[in-house]
């Protein structure tokens, strides 16, 4: 794990907190989704490493106080040699991973803070930050915040994905223009909503391209990368059961290109049992633009050395990017609030292998006795289920044989960092963890 280094942001989300009133919960599924969490889970098993087994321990409390809440994940793992795997504690960064969130309200309430990791991040509606993670596996978990505030005339989202070193800030201010006047109350022109986004990684390989030679060697160094963009959503439908909202966004990437972006979105609550929510969005993007450039994966595609002298960066496949059209749809299902699916795809039209497919699946206790949770993230699609280096992976099956106890089994497909003998890192590997488990689970 990565040591405490200045960044050029800590201070400034540091002296933000100062005036904040509490810490929250972020997630990319829609408000219907939202739950508290209350319950203390721990247990015994092994975990297999690419290959190598340890014997584990494992603690992760997730406790709601009105709207504060805290979720812990504490794993310790013994070697065969008796002793605690190192990648786990051989930096003081590394105690930080024991703290998977600490939170205040939820995304789209007034105040909503998160400090932690960032499991599905986003900032408006997606087209710069979207289903962003700040930890490509565990072993690579990074410590984040959420901070978002909303006065109704206006307000801001807010993210910054890693206190340890340089990382991704994102900022969105909004402003509903209408609300300062006579209009305020008038159907659907009342809520108008205009927004500003300034998001940015400054990481030193954020802008990592080829040199004359595509060498290592004579890599130009670019710095950090940012993108500006500006946004309108206009509710279309304001209900207590239906919500729906018209939407235009336009994003440009420094020294690349730019994209725009048409949307709908429709959701639909208090219906009782379900709650549905759907969003399809058209793009047409110019040379040098990707649109959600923040995203599941970036974390990998930043910069990816393929060897001494050569490697791969996500500012470089930037440059190689031609104009075309695309869309986006996804749609979401949550059965009394328990049992949630969602799914997202978005491709380049005519396009083939170029897709780009994000699923979760969590059906909570609605399944008597069954544990059954997955979340799946692939980009160039070609065959949808096939997992490869392109891909995030994770399950986790098993069963109660008591309401207190379980048996299950995880398996995880993530990347970790390929170091050399002198500790140096020379790109990233595909990680492979595989977690049976016996445990305990108390809700309350």
């Amino acid at each position: 794990m990565k040591r405490f280094q200045r960044s050029p942001l800590l201070l400034i989300v540091l002296l933000t907190l100062g005036i904040s009133v509490g810490v929250a919960q972020t997630t990319a599924k829609s408000a219907m989704m939202q739950k508290q969490q209350q319950n203390i889970m721990g247990g015994f098993g092994v975990t297999v490493i690419d290959g190598e087994p340890y014997y584990l321990f494992n603690l992760a409390p997730e406790l709601a106080f009105g709207k504060f809440g805290l979720g812990l994940d504490i794993n310790l793992r013994m070697g065969k040699n008796g002793k605690l795997r190192t990648e786990d504690f051989d930096e003081g960064y590394d105690y930080l991973r024991m703290i998977r969130y600490i939170r205040y309200g939820t995304k789209k309430e007034p105040i909503y803070v998160r400090l932690g990791v960032l499991d599905y991040s986003r900032l408006g509606h997606g087209f710069i930050v979207y289903n962003y993670r700040n930890s490509a596996s565990y072993d690579l978990r990074k410590f984040g915040l959420e901070f978002d505030l909303d006065f109704e005339k206006f307000g801001f989202e807010s993210m910054y994905s890693d206190f340890g070193a340089g990382g991704v800030f994102g900022l969105r201010a909004y402003g509903r223009p209408l609300k300062f006047t006579s209009l305020a109350n008038v159907p659907i022109i009342g809520g108008f909503e205009v927004g500003a986004t300034y998001a940015a990684d400054f990481n030193e390989n954020a802008n990592k391209t080829w040199g004359v030679d595509n060498t290592l060697a004579n890599a130009k160094d670019g710095g950090s990368l940012g993108i500006i963009g500006f946004d309108f959503g206009l509710p279309l439908l304001s209900l207590p059961t239906v919500n729906s909202t018209l939407y235009f966004d336009f994003a440009s990437i420094s020294d690349y290109g730019s994209g725009t972006a048409l949307g709908l979105d429709l959701n639909f609550s208090g219906l009782g049992v379900i709650g549905l929510g759907a969003k399809y969005e058209r793009r047409w993007t110019g040379d040098q633009f990707l649109p959600s450039y923040f995203d599941a994966l970036y974390e990998r595609e930043r910069y990816l050395p393929v060897d001494t002298t050569s490697f791969s960066s996500k500012a470089q496949d930037l440059r190689g990017v031609k104009k075309s059209e695309g869309y986006y749809g996804e749609i979401v299902v949550s059965i009394l609030g328990r049992f949630n699916i969602v799914g997202g795809y978005q491709s380049p039209v005519g396009v083939k292998n170029q897709g780009i497919i994000h699923l979760e699946f969590d059906p909570g206790d609605a399944i008597p006795g069954i544990i059954l949770t997955a979340g799946y993230d692939k980009k160039q699609v070609g065959r949808v289920f096939k997992v490869d280096n392109n891909s995030l992976f994770y399950t986790n099956i098993g069963y109660k044989p008591l309401p207190f106890l379980f048996v299950s089994t995880m398996y995880i497909w993530t990347f970790t960092e390929d170091k050399d003998d002198q500790g140096r890192v020379v790109g990233y590997k595909s990680q492979k963890r595989i977690e049976p488990k016996i445990g305990f689970v108390i809700s309350f």
